[in-house]
């Protein structure tokens, strides 16, 4: 049971605090993740404010059906969450264990979760959760424990007296809880606090005579909430750097940890790629072995082969791209670009819905739209695709073998045919057939005198005034 009902007013935002990403990640969606992780059957999700549109974030991601969702149109404490949640348990038996994942949480990893279900199955109270050890304790509940050790209470902080207060061991919002003993409790709770809600965590106390609930103690970094965007910084830093340590331990190399972004959605990275810095890696991409990724490139939702180049601040969205390939510095390949093996795209080259074959070279500040590019073409610098006439876009087809010369510009739909060379500087609206010269510049006049007499011209002129 995923309680994510909350707005998040400290976030200061029109969106709800659960479709703030997280590593690319939203927040709902990463315990949705641990969830299925651990294959909760079903899995409940409590939510409140934008239902809708949390839900259509968490099947955009999952599908279908990947949650059951519980609706508490008030908020009215994490009790009364539960209690709506539990409206879609009712067919389950008493015997089955309830996990309680707080929904801003999103760090806390599928690991913990089943030790926390053991620990519950294990205890004779039939409750289990989490504590962690912060300082400041701040707006966190407090565990008070008996003298023995066993877990007495859980006081909230703006209902605990000073000692209590002072009290460094939080409770972390995370629960596991035979569902028969659930329901005993939960029809009990009383809204007679600060708050004026009714407190899940006083649940604890009403086991406490059946020894107390377990407590597992982690790392705080492992249970940090989101509240605000001083949190959400906080929160995706240390994702960040778990992600990334998790790569570094699968073989890839990073120039520093600390400020390459990747997203925690990242399919594959090959051992042996080098990832340098200001690197971010976001969505579903995929990049193979022997990479090298340089400082300030963005990669979304891409594909890169084993053994490319990927040279600094070079953008790649929604694009694949082939073994050996070299890329920029400062090329942007858009959304349906396909960059075959042994290619060459270079700086300020700007590429969309674009094939270039193996071998082709693109060097040098050119614009390639709509096109396809044979395989060994040269594309000479500041050479154009003029693939939209203001209503709709057309293609140029270059074929194999193909020169274009330097300030070319290709009037779609064209085709050059392979082997064909087009001059520099020409403007191409014709087909042009295979191995020939496609030549449109106009004819070179040279007059000469003419600077020395235009300047003297000017000079005369400047004096007269």
């Amino acid at each position: 049971m995923i309680l994510a009902a909350g707005l998040g007013t400290r976030m200061k935002s029109a969106r709800t605090k659960m479709l703030h990403p997280v590593c690319g990640r939203p927040l709902i969606c990463w315990s949705v993740a641990t969830a299925r992780e651990v294959g909760a059957n079903p899995a409940v999700a409590v939510l409140g404010h934008q239902r809708d549109e949390v839900e259509a974030a968490v099947a955009a991601r999952f599908g279908e059906g990947a949650i059951q969702v519980a609706v508490q149109s008030e908020q009215k404490g994490t009790g009364h969450a539960v209690m709506c949640g539990l409206e879609r348990l009712q067919a389950q038996p008493d015997d089955r264990t309830v996990v309680i994942l707080s929904g801003d949480a999103p760090l806390f990893r599928a690991d913990r979760v089943k030790e926390l279900v053991d620990a519950c199955e294990r205890s004779e109270s039939g409750m289990a959760l989490v504590s962690a050890r912060v300082a400041p304790p701040n707006a966190y509940g407090r565990l008070v424990r008996q003298a023995d050790g066993r877990l007495a209470r859980i006081v909230e902080n703006k209902d605990a007296s000073d000692d209590e207060r002072s009290i460094d061991e939080i409770n972390a919002g995370f629960y596991a809880v035979r569902l028969g003993l659930l329901r005993q409790h939960i029809a009990g709770l009383s809204a007679d606090n600060a708050q004026g809600e009714l407190y899940l965590t006083d649940i604890a106390a009403a086991v406490a005579e059946r020894g107390g609930a377990a407590v597992i103690e982690v790392p705080f970094s492992e249970i940090q909430g989101v509240n605000d965007r001083v949190d959400l910084a906080g929160v995706e830093a240390s994702a960040r750097r778990r992600i990334n340590r998790d790569w570094m331990k699968r073989g890839v190399s990073f120039a520093n940890p600390d400020d390459a972004h990747i997203d925690v959605d990242v399919v594959a990275i090959g051992e042996d790629t080098w990832i340098g810095p200001g690197v971010c890696v976001r969505g579903a991409s995929r990049i193979g072995r022997e990479v090298r990724i340089d400082a300030g490139s963005v990669v979304t939702d891409s594909e890169i082969g084993d053994g490319v180049l990927v040279k600094p601040y070079t953008v790649l969205t929604e694009a694949r791209v082939g073994d050996r390939v070299q890329m920029g510095p400062f090329a942007h390949a858009r959304p349906q670009t396909r960059i075959d093996e042994d290619a060459k795209v270079g700086n300020f080259v700007e590429t969309k819905k674009t094939h270039i074959m193996a071998g082709a070279k693109a060097s040098h500040l050119s614009y390639l739209g709509d096109a396809s590019i044979g395989a060994g073409a040269n594309i000479g610098a500041g050479t154009i695709t003029c693939n939209y006439d203001g209503f709709g876009k057309h293609r140029t087809v270059i074929e194999a073998d193909v020169f274009i010369g330097s300030d070319t510009q290709l009037v779609a739909p064209v085709t050059v045919h392979k082997g064909a060379y087009v001059g520099a500087g020409s403007t191409v609206t014709r087909d042009v057939p295979g191995a020939s010269l496609a030549l449109t510049r106009v004819k070179q006049v040279n007059v000469e005198g003419w600077a020395d007499r235009f300047r003297e011209a000017q000079s005369k002129r400047k004096k007269g005034s």
